[in-house]
């Protein structure tokens, strides 16, 4: 079993900012947040820890570690997608120029590319790689992610794709 956790939020977040690859830290909530997944992880029993190499994330995993005692393995696969043009600017911004191309970021169309970024063919390949890496290693493990990385990895098992604003910030998506 693979747990995919959602980092905790950060100002951005709050303020509905995409972020991508920006790096900023966790907010009050998204402490919150990550105490609160480390609690519900642990009971897991999980054997194994991993965390993008983004700042978020790799809070929101030591909150794990410190509640499970393993130690967070930097997996550059699970960062979220570089998102290009859009990082820094609200979805509310971009729908208002291109209300199509928001419509098939949310829907998760896999055709879908960010201007001047990464397209979800490309997170699918490296959430695979990802997914097959942490597969091989102890299991149950947990990997601290963000909402593309989730969205990718249950496109790759046949699953809905929510749109990312139903992926809650410190929840946990499992894969058996």
């Amino acid at each position: 079993m693979i747990l995919l956790a959602r980092h905790g939020r950060t100002a951005e977040n709050a303020a509905g900012r995409i972020l991508g690859r920006r790096d900023p830290p966790l907010d009050r909530a998204g402490r919150a947040e990550a105490a609160a997944l480390a609690a519900a992880v642990a009971g897991a029993g999980p054997r194994a820890l991993y965390t993008s190499p983004l700042l978020r994330a790799r809070q929101t995993a030591a909150a794990v570690a410190t509640a499970t005692g393993l130690e967070p393995f930097v997996l550059e696969d699970l960062a979220e997608s570089a998102r290009g043009a859009w990082e820094g600017r609200t979805l509310a911004d971009l729908e208002a120029e291109d209300p199509a191309l928001v419509a098939a970021f949310r829907a998760g169309d896999p055709g879908f590319a960010f201007p001047g970024g990464e397209s979800t063919q490309a997170q699918v390949a490296r959430t695979r790689a990802a997914l097959e890496r942490i597969a091989a290693g102890p299991l149950p493990a947990v990997a601290v992610t963000h909402a593309g990385t989730i969205r990718a990895a249950l496109a790759i098992h046949g699953r809905p794709v929510p749109p990312e604003h139903d992926l809650p910030h410190g929840g946990v998506t499992e894969f058996a």
